[in-house]
């Protein structure tokens, strides 16, 4: 029989989701769980800077107090968006549509109409969220969507894109952040495609999903044929998040909480993934 092969999956959530996931991570490796180990990690959104930052080859727990403590959180901007519209926008669109590509090209036009900081700016805030800037040696996958064509890219360290753009374009929210141009084309968040894109992960023998934010409809881990472990906020988690995941204030909460769930769902994780 051949080995085990085992993907770990960090999904989108905004600034919030960076902290818990950072806080799930962080307290699974206090129990000795290292997930991190993961043939491939696919990210998206926040996920993708959440792969980024832990496979910077920094100790979790030095990521950890990046989140926790108030002191060395890096720079953050505030959104200037109500949350709440923008999700009824986005809902709007999503019903409105016909299918799942003709739904990820009208987020992409109102991404393009969209009035943000530069793209410059937000690629300041991009680079100060990641302790390095080199793609590590790992099969690590971050997801983004032309804003044109609404089709996904998936960058990975042959993919001639430098980390910082990739995980920019990842987190580029539509309607709240710009897109990112690459070799002369407009990407924007990958969680347009799915919150998780989990799917990426088929043929893996144990999928470990961390999914800030609920997938509408079918989830992208349904048809996975692995035996998957998927983790959402328990309460106390969505308690810290707050009505905003793209608020700066939530991180120290949100890391703590999600350091606690970490170590609290870590028995069984390590049963599913060892």
């Amino acid at each position: 029989m051949g080995s085990v092969r085992r993907a770990l999956v960090l999904g989108g959530g905004g600034i919030a989701g960076i902290a818990w996931e950072t806080g799930v991570l962080a307290g699974l490796a206090q129990t000795g769980l290292d997930v991190l180990a993961a043939d491939r990690i696919i990210g998206t959104s926040a996920g993708s800077t959440v792969a980024a930052q832990f496979t910077s080859g920094l100790p979790p727990a030095d990521l950890f107090a990046r989140q926790a403590d108030p002191a060395r959180q890096t720079t953050e901007l505030s959104s200037g968006v109500a949350t709440e519209e923008l999700w009824v926008k986005l809902q709007q669109i999503a019903e409105n549509a016909g299918d799942a590509s003709e739904q990820r090209r009208e987020m992409g036009a109102m991404a393009l109409a969209a009035s943000t900081v530069s793209e410059e700016r937000r690629r300041e805030v991009i680079a100060g969220r990641l302790p390095v800037h080199e793609w590590p040696e790992r099969d690590l996958v971050i997801v983004a969507v032309n804003a044109l064509t609404g089709e996904p890219r998936l960058f990975s360290p042959g993919s001639g894109v430098s980390l910082v753009d990739a995980v920019a374009a990842s987190c580029a929210v539509p309607g709240v952040w710009p897109c990112v141009t690459i070799d002369g084309v407009p990407y924007m968040d990958g969680g347009v495609r799915t919150m998780s894109n989990a799917d990426l992960a088929d043929g893996y023998d144990r999928v470990l999903v961390l999914a800030p934010l609920a997938e509408p409809g079918e989830p992208s881990w349904a048809k996975l044929d692995g035996v998957v472990e998927v983790v959402t906020p328990d309460e106390a988690s969505l308690a810290a998040s707050g009505p905003d995941p793209l608020d700066p204030a939530v991180r120290t909460p949100s890391a703590r909480a999600g350091l606690a769930q970490g170590r609290a769902a870590a028995a069984r994780i390590a049963a599913m993934w060892r």
